[in-house]
């Protein structure tokens, strides 16, 4: 499914970034993926896929940032 329509990023295109890239900090892959990046509209759910896809790959949990620290 398509994650982000502005930067057209799939959830494949996140758990890719996790799996092949070794990405787990969310911030680096707004940085490589351009998700969540633009509007913000998919944050949310970007940020779910990309967590979901953290815990399936090594089973320990994201990196969160400070500004999604912040927001809660």
């Amino acid at each position: 499914m398509i994650v982000c329509l502005c930067n057209r990023v799939s959830d494949r295109d996140i758990r890719q970034a996790v799996q092949v890239h070794g990405i787990r900090d969310f911030e680096v892959l707004k940085d490589h993926t351009r998700a969540a990046s633009c509007c913000g509209c998919c944050h949310d759910c970007a940020r779910e896929v990309f967590d979901e896809a953290c815990a399936a790959s090594s089973g320990a949990p994201a990196l969160r940032s400070s500004a999604d620290l912040s927001s809660r």
